[in-house]
């Protein structure tokens, strides 16, 4: 993740905020004497949400870990179309 300072980031905003939605990457954005912040574009915002919900039912947790197991033991079948 690329880290660059408020100064920059106001200089090139446009081509900054492009950059971030094109290529689905965050963006550290440094601050002096001020914690610093990360913008990320709303479709990776919404599948951070999505995440946060499906892993906080532990019954999704458990068929994503069998999920894995199971990959991991290459047993697991094609899907057909």
């Amino acid at each position: 993740m690329e880290a660059i300072t408020y100064s920059d980031f106001k200089k090139r905003i446009k081509f900054y905020l492009n950059r971030i939605t094109d290529d689905f990457e965050p963006l550290t954005i440094t601050r002096k004497h001020r914690p610093s912040v990360v913008i990320i574009s709303e479709k990776a915002y919404n599948n951070l949400l999505e995440n946060q919900f499906i892993l906080s039912n532990p019954a999704n947790v458990a068929w994503l870990e069998e999920s894995r197991k199971q990959l991991e033991a290459s047993r697991t079948a094609k899907k057909q179309h």
